[in-house]
């Protein structure tokens, strides 16, 4: 599998300090500041100490965590993907369910079904899997488009609809969807308006020797599978107070112009367009890739201990947030073009303020 280039964390902007872009007054008191900080170190030890590497999948999901957000995760099998998601809910005392998607699955069988007793005469609901904090979509391309377009309106109205009955979804909802981009038969492809609803895409590696070796040392001393207890309890109070926190970090308006000039280059215009972008992305990235964007540089911020986004913030997370929202032309799938290679151009492109 082709190794993806690395996303690099938050730092301050070169030529500006981080400071530059701070509001003139605290977005975020202190203590909240602190509370939020105690609440990232809890949830990414219960991670840890379960998935061995994979820290570009552990930024991912915490920032969509913080944000609100879902992620769709493409790799081949093996690389913990499960593993992940069910340390994510242990993490956050959270409900776990993981369904596993086939062609014959309905959407019933996800959002649930009305069951007609014979005894009292009456219907009584009965709720699907995807009621649950974190959910996971395991080979979300081989359901039908039928069920997928059933569990995108969930992801995205958070609610579903049972016998004319509304049952809201729990806060916090966070899907992980899964797909294997090396099997190809019997798969349906997510249209390009649903892969937009996701707010990022993380495509996994594989472990280097060293991590490989940690995981074959903890499958022998039985601790793989048996996660350490954190030092405190995160609570689902905790994930709603975390997600409202990314909400009050502080956006400047050249930060958000930064990332309208980007969004715009993907789409071949910008101040400063790319040459002959056109011939290699059919479509760039929506009005929802600037929210993502911004959205994910919030939480990139809070999660550094910060109460301002810079630009830095909108680059740590990229290619999660863009890859999956570039369609590429066949000349440029056919000449072996990746969207990572465009996103660099795109940022290359466009000046940091």
């Amino acid at each position: 599998m082709t190794q993806q280039p690395q996303e690099s964390p938050g730092r301050p902007a070169p030529g500006r300090s981080g400071a530059a872009f701070a509001p003139a007054q605290p977005a975020i008191p202190p203590a909240s500041m602190e509370r939020a900080g105690s609440i990232v170190r809890s949830i990414t030890q219960v991670f840890q100490s379960r998935v061995v590497g994979q820290e570009n999948l552990r930024r991912t999901l915490l920032a969509a965590l913080a944000a609100g957000g879902h992620v769709l995760l493409e790799s081949v099998p093996g690389l913990a993907k499960t593993t992940a998601a069910s340390a994510l809910a242990s993490g956050i005392s959270g409900s776990f369910s993981r369904i596993q998607c086939t062609p014959d699955l309905m959407p019933n069988d996800i959002i649930g079904t009305q069951i007609f007793n014979y005894g009292s005469g009456t219907f009584t609901t009965q709720l699907g899997p995807v009621h649950a904090n974190v959910v996971l979509l395991d080979e979300i391309n081989r359901s039908s488009a039928k069920t997928q377009s059933a569990m995108l309106e969930a992801m995205q109205e958070r609610q579903t609809s049972i016998g004319g009955e509304v049952y809201p979804l729990p806060e916090p909802f966070m899907v992980l969807a899964t797909q294997n981009p090396i099997e190809e038969e019997g798969t349906y492809v997510l249209p390009e308006a649903q892969m937009d609803r996701f707010l990022m895409k993380e495509v996994l590696t594989y472990p280097r020797p060293a991590e490989e070796h940690e995981i074959l040392d903890r499958s022998t001393s039985g601790t793989l599978t048996a996660p350490r207890q954190a030092a405190q309890t995160v609570g689902l109070e905790d994930i709603r107070f975390l997600q409202e926190m990314v909400d009050q970090v502080y956006v400047d308006q050249s930060v958000k112009r930064y990332i309208i000039d980007l969004v715009f280059t993907t789409r071949g215009s910008g101040p400063r367009p790319v040459a002959n972008l056109t011939q290699s992305v059919r479509v760039g990235a929506s009005p929802r890739g600037s929210l993502a964007l911004m959205r994910v540089a919030q939480a990139n911020a809070l999660l550094h201990g910060r109460d301002y986004a810079t630009p830095d913030d909108v680059r740590a997370m990229r290619y999660a947030v863009l890859r999956h929202r570039l369609v590429l032309t066949f000349d440029a799938l056919a000449g072996g073009v990746t969207p990572e290679q465009i996103i660099d151009a795109v940022f290359h492109a466009v000046p940091m303020p």
